[in-house]
């Protein structure tokens, strides 16, 4: 840190920083985003979310949804029936979050040719080598 700015230590950074950084990680995860996306229609089942979310294994899916509504962001409802059935829906908290990552998505579908075109271009100018291979 400056030595001018002696109003701000590592300390007060690190004790604001430290939980919105949690937040954030638990939210931005590669499973949290398509979980959220996906219940965003509303009540949806565990077996249509594994379904629908290529490459998640069921363990991933178990945490990850148990994170969730650790956190608040998902709700789980067990029906009493035989077998049981459980539904996972989104909780106001998250369906704001789901806007927010609504827009990102439509973000990144709208830059993605943009991004792919910048990456080649700049592995072409700094890893030729990549490109002869």
């Amino acid at each position: 840190m400056s030595q001018r700015n002696t109003g701000v230590t590592v300390q007060a950074v690190n004790a604001h920083a430290c939980p919105v950084r949690e937040v954030l990680d638990r939210v931005a995860g590669k499973w949290s985003v398509q979980i959220l996306v996906a219940a965003a229609q509303g009540p949806v089942r565990f077996t249509e979310l594994e379904r629908g979310i290529e490459g998640i294994s069921r363990r991933m899916l178990t945490l990850t949804l148990r994170n969730l509504e650790r956190d608040g962001l998902v709700k789980r409802t067990v029906y009493a029936t035989v077998p049981p059935k459980v539904e996972y829906e989104l909780t106001p908290v998250a369906l704001e979050l789901h806007e927010t990552l609504q827009r990102l998505t439509d973000w990144a579908e709208r830059n993605r040719v943009y991004v792919a075109e910048a990456r080649a271009a700049y592995d072409a100018e700094h890893r030729p080598e990549l490109l002869d291979a």
